[in-house]
């Protein structure tokens, strides 16, 4: 089995450099058909997907809606799977965040893993919600499986396992619009301290 992580395609608010978060936002035009061909490719490639798993949001359902239209698959909706909630910060730039509150800021900034953001959540609580959802998924599905998700779930799941610091995630694992990424499920059992079972 394998597992594949896809980042939902653009969003008007990717494209003006906004904080999303849970926020609501659709994929816009160019979202749309970078996720017709990422669909494309991964028809192409034959990557043998046959389960298709999606954040609730809107901009990852209709992502998935539409990678699953091409390969026949009906995408299932999973809780956990959600972007991090900013809190306060969502609809403002990162620039006007440093501005507008400047303390949380540089708390968030320098405490990333564990510092929760005014009414969001922190790394660790994206963490911990998102650790038991891909477990779930797991026990589930036995045949190669695709999620699409967002930023911030997949940034933190590279850093947690690959332990590297989580202050270092935009530079070590930062993904791009529609842009696809292969778990390493050995070291994903290994990580969270589970024996490996129906890896093929």
């Amino acid at each position: 089995m394998k597992l594949y992580l896809v980042r939902h395609g653009e969003t008007d608010w990717n494209q003006a450099s906004r904080i999303q978060g849970q926020t609501d936002t659709p994929l816009n035009h160019h979202g749309m058909e970078q996720a017709r061909k990422l669909a494309e490719k991964l028809e192409q490639e034959d990557l043998k997907i046959r389960h298709i798993y999606s954040s609730p949001q809107q901009r990852a359902c209709e992502t998935a809606r539409i990678i699953g239209e091409r390969l026949s698959i009906s995408p299932i909706m999973h809780r956990g799977l959600e972007e991090m909630c900013m809190g306060k910060w969502e609809g403002y730039t990162w620039k006007q965040v440093r501005e507008k509150f400047p303390q949380e800021y540089d708390n968030w900034y320098t405490n990333r893993r564990y510092q929760v953001t005014p009414a969001g959540e922190s790394y660790q609580q994206l963490l911990e919600r998102l650790l038991p959802a891909l477990e779930d998924i797991l026990e589930k599905e036995t045949e190669n499986t695709l999620i699409v998700t967002h930023s911030a779930v997949i940034m933190t799941l590279m850093s947690y396992l690959y332990d590297t610091p989580f202050e270092d995630m935009v530079k070590n694992y930062k993904t791009g619009n529609a842009a696809i990424v292969e778990v390493d499920l050995t070291l994903f059992y290994e990580r969270i301290g589970r024996e490996i079972h129906h890896l093929a």
